[in-house]
């Protein structure tokens, strides 16, 4: 099948959203295949939610069905780059700087006085933001770090920033966020760690170099097996993500992230997200805050 990339004016305009509807098959094998490939599990009242977001993609190839879309993507796509733009485009990606702000208070006061006081402390202190839409956690982690050890540098502080989707990816790389998006950070950290944007930037903050530096923007899906990180982490947050995800996936990849904390390292979720069935291998320590029992095979 040969699937034209640019529609013409004419043929775009009937390709309009609310003529595009999804038949019980269709969407079927669209679920099906979203929860192979990404983990993501879809109810039936996410029905529309597929509809919609989709419709984006199947205009831009001039499809008019949704079948004719399923088989791009099973058919059609060699090199993966409709898969990734498909996930891109059925993702949600809600994020604020310090969101959930216990979690950074429990970093600045527990995690990071212990490390900077063992003597026998591996270098660097290893952090993963494991869901790192745009980057604000990630960026939150940087400066709660650098204000926490300010003696230390980038070569002592690691943070990796992983996302199933290479568009806020993109966002988060570059840094550049608007004064709404920047309100949650305290005014100080902003004069410390943001320029204020200027020209083509106006109305926006630019996060600095020194913050920059201390972060590694990655693009992984939790899917993947295996990981392509050997080293183990002090520090793994994957918050708001798992809600996405079915139990029996959540279960394999609680499991996997065991396997990539060192022994005492912490995992901290969401607020709404909880781990079942693997006390062995995390203790509650605060509110989404899980201690890594022992090292296990990841």
């Amino acid at each position: 099948m040969v699937i034209s990339h640019t529609a013409s004016k004419n043929s775009r305009s009937l390709l309009d959203d609310s003529r595009l509807t999804i038949t019980d098959k269709e969407f079927r094998h669209l679920r099906e295949f979203i929860h192979m490939h990404s983990g993501i599990a879809l109810s039936d009242h996410k029905r529309a939610l597929v509809c919609s977001r989709l419709a984006r993609r199947l205009r831009h190839h001039n499809l008019q069905h949704y079948s004719e879309y399923y088989r791009l993507l099973t058919e059609n796509d060699p090199d993966g780059l409709e898969l990734v733009a498909m996930i891109n485009s059925i993702t949600t990606n809600k994020t604020d700087f310090f969101r959930e702000p216990h979690h950074f208070r429990f970093l600045a006061e527990e995690i990071f006085p212990a490390y900077r006081n063992n003597p026998k402390r591996e270098r660097p202190i290893r952090l993963w933001s494991a869901a790192a839409s745009t980057g604000e956690e990630a960026y939150s982690l940087a400066m709660t770090t650098l204000e926490a050890m300010p003696s230390f540098n980038e070569r002592d502080i690691c943070i990796l920033a992983t996302d199933i989707d290479t568009d806020v990816l993109s966002r988060a790389e570059n840094g550049v966020y608007t004064h709404e998006q920047g309100k949650h950070i305290p005014e100080a950290y902003l004069r410390r760690y943001f320029l204020k944007g200027q020209g083509s930037h106006e109305g926006e903050i630019l996060a600095k170099p020194v913050l920059k530096s201390l972060v590694r923007f990655r693009r992984l899906n939790l899917q993947d097996d295996p990981w392509p990180m050997h080293t183990p982490f002090d520090v793994i947050l994957c918050r708001n993500v798992l809600i996405y995800f079915d139990k029996p996936t959540q279960l394999k990849l609680f499991r996997r992230m065991a396997g990539m904390l060192k022994t005492g390292g912490y995992l901290m979720l969401g607020h709404s997200e909880a781990i079942y069935g693997l006390v062995d291998y995390f203790k509650p320590v605060g509110h989404s805050i899980y201690q890594c029992r022992g090292k296990v095979a990841s």
